[in-house]
């Protein structure tokens, strides 16, 4: 579309006022020899196209878009390159004085006054030097409505960027002007408010946020970053931080502009970056025996639902591991998953960490209170490891969490809605500390709503290979280290050894043998002195009588030969040389086969 096409209506008020001025009558037409406005007989062609659209034909309009000057044509009826009626003898005009539009350097129509009989005619010859100035004014007027329109356009365009923009932001964003009154805010905005837009929109800031520091920001014309703020509003409780920032226009406050989220939400991202841990789920949990088999279908089964779980199990048996399994796999996995081991906080800190304080409740304490884990879990699920250990003052308010689905902070009045689930673990007997009174009743039903128990690694001994060939992959990744395998005395020490540390003990035992084995098989000497020790006494049998794959058994059997060979021909060339003789095997391959076992010296080989 022609900039002269878009502002038509505009542009056929103008060839009417110019025409009813004049009494003369007029004709605008665009780039493209499409008349846009016209009076009088060019009204009638509004729409079609002047000269045949040929600008390059010669004719008076093409003439003046091409060479960007005026044009009077004194005698039309006899000038054959006027238009083309005149060679058809069709010419009814007597006379024409016509101008080009311009707009940013460029021709975009043209605009003429147009004679029809003896007194227009007399009177475009007259004066066709002011109405040459006339004419040039009406083409500003219109070049201006075109800027105005194109300006408005560009702002239309910028507005439109800027709304999308500022709906995309996942922030609540709020504007007000220069009297406090809001001008805008976005979709989170709304929600975090509990006001629709329109509603917002035109009311004054201090009915939502009352005392709002944002108000201040008009004044003092300094912003301010990541406050904390909190506001009431229809009994709708708002805790949000917040960052506003002045609006400026020629060094004058117009306003203001504010970004804000809710304290709990920033509080959650921040514990997740620093704290969470990494997705888990239910086939990361390694072995195959019926014993843990069982208990995996039992937690896949209940990790769809909201109901409390217990988890017991000796220390060590992967109670954390699968109490992050079932939150990775429940309805819950977008929210947090908070972790708190009641035994490892000292008792002083316990209550705060867990319920969280409001500011100055205590000395010490932080001036905008603090967070307790319960609130942070919120739309997740709070593991809280060692209950058992738990204080029974703590075990009172621990029940009122799950039976009120709210947290009250230490030192506050104020209580906290939470959505939480909650998982918890012990490798203590909770039945017989409630008949002891260590441990609440009332508590421990609310917990065991799901019971589950992690078997010991030695009701589970058919997973220990597969535990083994677990861990010394991922530590062979981890340190960097090329240990192909374990010898096969050390596998029947590992089916043997009782793990009173269970799972957690075994990865450890495989961690140090890595760190600490100089060959591509971890051997005996490799192992733990803790585990050696109960062989070393008798009470663990690695002789060949025990379960071990004939493969296995080959391979030992291998290595020893092949040390026994060099103690007692040597590590030369010639030594080996005659070695590879005796085995009836090629020289290359002996080479091959002392490399993997690591038993190469530096000799050169030639």
């Amino acid at each position: 579309m022609s900039l002269l096409k878009a502002i038509q209506q505009t542009t056929q008020q103008v060839a009417e006022a110019i025409s009813a001025a004049l009494q003369i009558e007029t004709e605008i037409v665009d780039d493209s020899m499409t008349v846009i406005a016209g009076t009088g007989k060019y009204k009638l062609k509004i729409n079609t196209k002047e000269e045949g659209g040929q600008v390059e034909a010669g004719f008076l309009y093409g003439r003046v878009l091409k060479t960007n000057q005026p044009v009077f044509v004194a005698d039309a009826r006899n000038d054959p390159s006027y238009d083309p009626s005149v060679l058809a003898g069709k010419t009814e005009e007597l006379a024409e004085l016509c101008t080009p539009i311009h707009y940013e350097g460029n021709v975009i129509g043209v605009i003429g006054l147009i004679a029809f009989n003896e007194a227009q005619h007399h009177t475009l010859i007259a004066n066709r030097i002011s109405l040459l100035t006339f004419l040039q004014r009406m083409s500003e007027m219109l070049t201006s409505k075109i800027a105005e329109q194109e300006a408005l356009r560009n702002w239309m365009k910028t507005f439109n960027q800027l709304e999308v923009l500022i709906e995309s932001i996942h922030e609540g964003i709020i504007a007000i002007d220069e009297h406090g009154v809001i001008t805008t805010c976005n979709q989170t905005a709304q929600q975090l408010i509990k006001r629709d837009k329109d509603e917002l929109i035109g009311t004054r800031l201090a009915s939502i946020w009352e005392n709002s520091p944002m108000l201040s920001v008009l004044q003092s014309g300094k912003s301010y970053i990541e406050q904390e703020e909190r506001y009431q509003l229809d009994g709708h409780e708002m805790h949000f931080i917040v960052t506003a920032r002045p609006i400026l226009l020629q060094d004058k406050v117009i306003g203001a502009v504010a970004s804000f989220r809710k304290m709990a939400d920033m509080r959650r991202l921040a514990y997740v970056l620093t704290n969470e841990p990494k997705d888990l789920n239910f086939s990361e949990i390694q072995g195959k025996s019926k014993a843990i088999s069982v208990v995996l279908r039992q937690a896949e089964q209940v990790a769809r639902g909201n109901s409390n779980i217990l988890i017991t199990g000796e220390s060590g048996t992967g109670k954390g591991m699968m109490a992050a399994a079932i939150h990775f796999s429940s309805n819950r996995h977008n929210g947090p998953f908070i972790i708190v081991n009641c035994g490892a906080i000292p008792e002083a800190l316990l209550e705060s960490e867990l319920f969280g304080y409001a500011g100055g409740a205590f000395t010490g304490a932080k001036r905008e209170g603090k967070a307790g884990k319960f609130e942070l879990a919120d739309g997740g699920t709070i593991f809280l490891d060692e209950i058992g250990d738990l204080p029974l003052h703590l075990q009172v308010k621990l029940l009122h969490v799950l039976q009120s689905k709210t947290v009250e902070r230490v030192g506050s009045n104020q209580v906290q809605p939470v959505n939480i689930r909650v998982i918890t673990a012990t490798n203590k007997n909770l039945e017989e500390m409630v008949r002891t009174k260590e441990f609440r009743e009332d508590l421990y039903f609310r917990l065991n709503v799901i019971p589950l128990h992690m078997p010991p690694l030695r009701e589970r001994v058919e997973d220990i290979p597969l535990l083994m060939d677990y861990f010394i992959s991922k530590y062979r990744q981890m340190l960097d280290n090329p240990i192909l395998d374990f010898t096969p005395e050390v596998k029947s020490l590992f089916m043997q050894y009782p793990w009173p540390g269970n799972v957690r003990e075994l990865e450890n035992a495989i961690e140090y043998a890595i760190n600490m084995e100089t060959t591509p098989y971890i051997g005996l000497e490799s192992v733990p002195p803790r585990i050696r020790k109960q062989m070393n006494a008798g009470e663990i049998d690695i002789s060949p009588d025990v379960d071990i794959s004939l493969k296995d058994r080959l391979k030992s059997y291998e290595q020893q030969i092949l040390k026994d060979m060099l103690q007692k021909y040597g590590n030369s060339l010639e030594a080996k040389r005659m070695i590879a003789s005796k085995l009836d095997i090629g020289l290359a391959t002996l080479y091959r086969k002392l490399e993997g076992f690591e038993l190469l010296n530096n000799e050169k080989r030639f």
